[in-house]
């Protein structure tokens, strides 16, 4: 990954009070070339997410029409059974009224009328059945398909929870939290873990656990990883040209999260670092304890869907 021009801003702003005007120029194009970047992977993460509940829906509708086919086809052989004995029976019927006398013949007119007409919704039910049964059957292919590659994906994210789990036992649950939700792997480090109040700069504890976590990740080469950096509803206390707000220090912070997992052997493609500022927070900034809460990193795994998508594509 390229190193942030936020980063780079920052380093010059501390080192010297003069920066040349092409310098300048020349990071801020590359500041907005960076957010463009950002954008991007972010618009490309929700579309995945979208495309992922469409998926859902799909499998929910196959399940719904293989049910209602099964039912179809269980009615069809019932009435197949009931004309096979009516045919049976107007069979029957005709060749006791051919045997009798000529005097029947209008009757029997009417059984013959009566026996073709039988005979031929016989012969349309059985080619609805036979049509509903190769339905039923491919339909419940496909539901077994993608039951399938929903509990491998549902497997690879406990498996994978399971390893960061483990990699991170000897940190207090007040510090970090590992969880799944929506398929999703989210690893929660509160900032006293990671940063000092205002400091975009990772301490030695906050480096161990991030290292552990890269380890933990390094070779799983089916996900994305999403790094949040979150606030409270505290303005920064120094401003500077390159950090206005609360926005500006998630940012850095989380790109700060993301050198250190690259430099751990996480691929670079595979992380987008983004900062929500104090706008998306788990609790009201309305005590020291919640505000505490609030001022966290999230690290959000999604495993790759290519192969759901593929099932989808071809149904």
């Amino acid at each position: 990954m390229k190193v942030s021009i936020s980063y780079l801003f920052l380093i010059f702003m501390l080192s010297s009070c003069v920066v040349s005007k092409k310098k300048f120029d020349d990071m801020l194009a590359q500041k907005v070339k960076t957010d463009a970047d950002l954008q991007e992977k972010t618009e490309k993460l929700t579309s995945l997410e979208n495309d992922f509940a469409k998926l859902e829906e799909n499998y929910k509708k196959s399940v719904h029409d293989t049910a209602r086919l099964s039912a179809d086809l269980s009615a069809n052989k019932k009435k197949l059974v009931e004309l096979d004995a009516n045919y049976q029976q107007l069979n029957n019927s005709y060749k006791n009224l051919l045997a009798n006398s000529g005097k029947m013949n209008r009757d029997l007119n009417q059984q013959q009328q009566q026996l073709l007409t039988i005979q031929q919704n016989l012969e349309k039910t059985r080619r609805e059945n036979d049509s509903l049964s190769t339905s039923l059957a491919e339909r419940e292919k496909k539901v077994t398909e993608l039951e399938q590659v929903l509990a491998n994906k549902d497997k690879a994210v406990q498996d994978l929870r399971s390893k960061i789990t483990n990699a991170l036992l000897n940190f207090k649950e007040n510090d970090l939290t590992v969880n799944v939700k929506n398929g999703k792997v989210y690893v929660s480090l509160a900032e006293q873990l990671l940063f000092g109040s205002g400091s975009i700069d990772v301490d030695n504890k906050g480096v161990g656990a991030l290292q552990q976590l890269a380890k933990a990740l390094k070779d799983q080469k089916d996900i994305q990883v999403m790094i949040e950096g979150h606030t409270d509803n505290v303005p920064i206390s120094r401003k500077s040209q390159y950090m206005q707000d609360n926005w500006d220090l998630s940012v850095m912070r989380a790109t700060s999260i993301a050198r250190i997992l690259i430099s751990g052997g996480v691929a670079p493609k595979q992380i987008i670092a983004a900062g929500k500022g104090e706008f998306s927070p788990l609790f009201t900034n309305d005590n020291n304890v919640n505000k505490q809460k609030n001022r966290r990193t999230e690290i959000i795994i999604t495993p790759n869907l290519d192969q759901l998508f593929k099932i989808l594509e071809n149904n």
